[in-house]
């Protein structure tokens, strides 16, 4: 995956946008330590423009779990369906937290193709999420 040039600018738009949020397994950078990647939501692989519109803050794990991907099967219907769209889709139509808040369920073929895909229930982040919810951290009370 080749870097594309982003202007500061625009960065700390797409960040400000994030709550400092990683878009799609919600993880805090604050909470983390760890600094988001920019993601092209429709890779500068495929075309996709460096735009406000098709740029977000993700984790580097979740960034690079997507890498150039656009589309994944959703692993109930087996179905070809498109990843989740932090840019023009609204995370908690196609996402739910579990009961403790470890886990990420997805709700819709999108979600439940992006948990899969990008592997939002990694063991780490499961763990972390569990530390982070024993001291009312987590899960987000805004998403």
């Amino acid at each position: 995956m080749t870097s594309v040039y982003i202007p500061a600018d625009l960065r700390r738009r797409v960040a400000q946008q994030s709550g400092g949020r990683c878009r799609y397994c919600l993880s805090s950078e604050a909470i983390s330590g760890i600094p988001l990647d920019i993601d092209h939501v429709m890779p500068s692989a495929l075309g996709g423009p460096t735009v406000e519109g098709n740029l977000c803050s993700a984790c580097s794990r979740c960034n690079s779990y997507k890498g150039d991907r656009v589309a994944a099967r959703d692993p109930e219907s087996g179905d070809l369906v498109a990843l989740f769209n932090p840019c023009t889709q609204d995370w908690n139509d196609h996402f739910e937290w579990t009961e403790s808040g470890e886990r990420i369920l997805g709700k819709t073929p999108t979600g439940r193709a992006t948990v899969i895909s990008l592997r939002l229930n990694r063991p780490l982040v499961v763990n972390a999420r569990r530390s982070w919810a024993s001291v009312g951290w987590h899960p987000p009370k805004d998403e």
